[in-house]
């Protein structure tokens, strides 16, 4: 496994996530330059506080190609969230994710890293209301992600949790149902992005026994 020890320029679409919030810290006392992407201004100093430059796009209205800048890696962190119909799964989960792959693309941003969900494996064909939708966007996403040319990871974890980091995951595929926490999630996600091993992998991921680096170098 090589090491990236060079600091890195990473943009975090859905920026005030807390998946994206956790990472950003991280980047940040790693020495990387984090720049998260938000929709709403009063969200700026939540990410100036984790030592995050706040990038102020709609990815839905916006064309987000003027915003890539220098980006070496771009991480998909958005979504429509909690609460939201059907429509905006497919606008944002979707579409979001969509636009981020051709802006990436345009920009020469080569690396892209997206949160997926364990259930885009197999989503249902119809049905399964709002839930089903999310899965059909997000299995759709993760589709032309790996058919992009670019140097792609697709994380999907088991269910979210928000117990405190524990460094140790597993990481497969076909894993049965299970938790993992958003601090391990954002630890795999910057791991991932110096761990070369993981360049064109898609893989599940929940809370485990194996260290994180390690579950990544044996990908």
């Amino acid at each position: 496994e090589r090491v990236q020890a060079t600091a890195m320029e990473v943009l975090v679409a859905g920026g005030h996530g807390q998946i994206a919030q956790r990472l950003l810290r991280l980047l940040s006392e790693r020495g990387h330059r984090g720049r998260g992407m938000i929709r709403n201004p009063d969200h700026a100093p939540d990410l100036e506080a984790l030592g995050a430059e706040p990038v102020l796009c709609d990815l839905e209205q916006d064309d987000p190609t003027d915003h890539i800048g220098f980006a070496q890696a771009i991480v998909f962190a958005a979504g429509a969230g909690p609460g939201s119909g059907a429509e905006r799964k497919r606008t944002m989960d979707l579409g979001g994710a969509l636009k981020l792959i051709e802006a990436a693309r345009a920009a020469g941003a080569r690396r892209y890293l997206m949160i997926s969900a364990m259930g885009a494996a197999r989503p249902p064909a119809e049905g399964g209301e709002v839930y089903g939708e999310y899965l059909r966007a997000k299995a759709e996403a993760d589709r032309a992600l790996e058919a992009s040319g670019l140097n792609h990871t697709i994380v999907r974890p088991g269910r979210l949790t928000d117990d405190p980091p524990s460094g140790r995951v597993t990481i497969g595929n076909d894993l049965p149902g299970g938790e993992v926490s958003r601090a391990d999630v954002a630890a795999t996600l910057a791991a991932a992005l110096r761990a070369d091993s993981t360049i064109g992998t898609t893989f599940e991921l929940l809370a485990g026994e194996t260290p994180i680096e390690d579950a990544l170098a044996a990908l």
